[in-house]
C-alpha cells in the first residue's frame, strides 16, 4: 500500500559530520552529483509518492534554494534545542491518511523505498536483520513479523535488526502516531529521537517488517559513513541500477 505522502526529517545542523557540514545541513551533501534529499525524492518518485514535506531547520533558506518546489516546507525554529521527535512533532498535521517518514540522512537504494511503499501491510518498518548493531545504532526488537520496541538501549539479546531510517504509517496508525507524538511533548521529551514515539505506537499497534535482504543502504552520521556512501554504498546502488536494464 503506498502511502500519501513522505515526511523528510532534515532539520538538524549534522554537528558529527562537520567540517563537511559547517555551511550546509546533511541533506544537503552531495553524493555522486546529487545531494542526499535528491536521491530521496527521486525514489519516491519511482514508487508513486510525489508529495513531499520536509522539516528543515539548520540552513534552512539553502535548502528551500537548492531543492525549490520539489518538495513543501515545514520550517522548525527549534531545531538547535530539539531532535527528530519535535521535528515529526511539527509535521503531525502531515500523518493525516498516512504517510512514510524518513530521516534525511539516509542513502538507501531504490528498491528498498519501493519495497517499504509496496508492501502490504500498511503500516511497515524497513530493517536490516543482518546488521551488528553498535551502540550509535538505532535496533529493533522482532517478534514474528513485527517490530516491537526500537532503542539504542536495546539490550543484545533483544536486538535483532538495525533500524533504517524509513518507516510507513498508513491511515489507522497515522493518527495514533499522532497521539504518542502530542503526549511525548507535553511530557517533556524535545530533544528525544523519533523512534521513541514509534516504540510507544509499536505498543499498541503492528508495525510489521520489511528487510532490506542485503540491498544497500548507510545512515550518514561522521566523516567516515559520508566516505563509505560516496565510495561504496552508492556505487552498488548504481550497479544494481545498470543491471536491471539489461
Amino acid at each position: 500500500m503506498v502511502p500519501a505522502r513522505a515526511i523528510i526529517l532534515a532539520a538538524g545542523s549534522g554537528s558529527r559530520l562537520r567540517p563537511h557540514t559547517a555551511d550546509r545541513p546533511k541533506c544537503l551533501l552531495e553524493i555522486d552529483g546529487r545531494t542526499l534529499i535528491e536521491w530521496q525524492i527521486e525514489s519516491l518518485a519511482q514508487c508513486g509518492v510525489s508529495d513531499v514535506v520536509a522539516v528543515v531547520g539548520y540552513q534552512a533558506d539553502l535548502v528551500r534554494r537548492v531543492i525549490g518546489n520539489r518538495v513543501r516546507y515545514i520550517e522548525s525554529a527549534r531545531y538547535r534545542e530539539t531532535n527528530s521527535l519535535y521535528s515529526l512533532w511539527e509535521a503531525r498535521d502531515e500523518l493525516e491518511r498516512g504517510a512514510i517518514v524518513i530521516n534525511s540522512d539516509v542513502l538507501a537504494a531504490p528498491l528498498l523505498f519501493e519495497r517499504l511503499c509496496a508492501a502490504a501491510a500498511p503500516d511497515a518498518v524497513l530493517v536490516d536483520r543482518d546488521q551488528v548493531c553498535e551502540v550509535e545504532e538505532m535496533r529493533v526488537t522482532i517478534k514474528g513479523d513485527l517490530v516491537v520496541d526500537f532503542g539504542k538501549d536495546l539490550p543484545p539479546e533483544a536486538s535483532h535488526g538495525e533500524n533504517v531510517g524509513m518507516i510507513k504509517f498508513g491511515a489507522e496508525a497515522a493518527p495514533r502516531l499522532r497521539v504518542c507524538l502530542e503526549r511525548l511533548i507535553a511530557d517533556g521529551h524535545e530533544g528525544a529521537w523519533s523512534p521513541l514515539a514509534f516504540r510507544e505506537l509499536a505498543r499498541e499497534w503492528p508495525l510489521h517488517v520489511v528487510a532490506t535482504e542485503g540491498l544497500p543502504w548507510i545512515e550518514i552520521d561522521y566523516p567516515e559513513d559520508l566516505e563509505r556512501a560516496r565510495h561504496d554504498i552508492a556505487p552498488a546502488i548504481l550497479a544494481r541500477e545498470v543491471a536491471a536494464r539489461f
